[in-house]
């Protein structure tokens, strides 16, 4: 068996990922282990844990292109330039798809929870290897191409978000009680709806000593590992309070719900990389042609 993936075995593992990433949008049943089997054997001789591995290298492809990716395999982020182009060119032309994900992003959120910290609290992702510089270049120049970030959308749907928040305040009510701070509970605030968006955090709470907490929430309805927009506000905020300030993230929202926490300046937390520039017209920087 060759150690690289041919072009035919990855045409074949992408087509299989997309099918069960169809069904999962449409809420329709599959088994992971039935795609699996069929899928080995179309292989040349590989094992279904190589197949495995490669659907996560594809959840990891599509996060990196700005794309939510399919429930239950974790992203694998050391994959090659061809698996990129293979599953670029699939987004390209998978019009069904591309409005499904449309439809996923703009819809209504439907999860109710009781905000119990022992069902909602898990640890927050370990930091992810990174694919070589090619498999990078590849990905910029798809995005561009692509031209539409559905976390982005899913950003702005703020029917979602809103939601995200009164499940973080429930959270917050339900913790500070168990802690022992019964009067803190009462205190805790949805402050993006009382005071407005501009304060970079969504939820005024408390820590178990009743200093204040600063939460900002980031809610979507796909995996734990889904990228999510940080406005400059928030950035500049969360390195201004660094001590108290959190970032809760709500994944699996119309699934299940769950959420972990980030504690601190954000950008020592996370990777960012710049999305978005804000471009003047009639000023110039450095030579400029008439």
């Amino acid at each position: 068996m060759a150690a690289d993936w041919s072009q035919e075995e990855i045409s074949a593992a992408v087509a299989d990922y997309f099918d069960m990433f169809d069904r999962e949008l449409r809420g329709l049943p599959y088994s992971k282990s039935e795609h699996k089997r069929a899928l080995v054997g179309l292989l040349d001789g590989r094992t279904v844990a190589s197949a495995e591995y490669k659907h996560s290298n594809i959840s990891a492809v599509l996060v990196d292109l700005g794309y939510p990716y399919l429930r239950g395999y974790k992203p694998l982020h050391n994959y090659q330039r061809a698996l990129v182009d293979e599953v670029a060119r699939r987004l390209a032309n998978g019009g069904d798809l591309r409005r499904l994900l449309a439809d996923s992003a703009d819809s209504i959120p439907t999860a109710a929870s009781d905000g119990d910290p022992d069902r909602l609290l898990v640890d927050p992702p370990v930091r992810a290897e990174q694919p070589g510089r090619v498999a990078r270049e590849a990905v910029a120049q798809w995005r561009g191409a692509l031209g539409v970030d559905y976390c982005e959308r899913e950003a702005r749907n703020s029917a979602l978000g809103r939601a995200g928040e009164e499940l973080v305040v429930e959270f917050e009510r339900a913790r500070l009680v168990r802690a022992g701070a019964p009067d803190c509970a009462q205190r805790v605030e949805q402050v993006s709806v009382s005071l407005g968006d501009g304060l970079g955090y969504d939820v005024r709470s408390f820590s178990p000593d009743r200093s204040e907490r600063f939460i900002e929430v980031k809610t979507t309805r796909h995996g734990k590992f889904t990228p999510f927009f940080l406005s400059p506000n928030e950035l500049s905020v969360s390195r201004r309070e660094s001590r108290r300030y959190f970032l809760y993230r709500v994944f699996d929202f119309d699934f299940d719900p769950r959420l972990f926490q980030l504690e601190g300046a954000l950008d020592t937390l996370c990777s960012l990389e710049p999305s978005q520039y804000l471009a003047r017209v009639g000023y110039s920087h450095g030579t400029s042609r008439s």
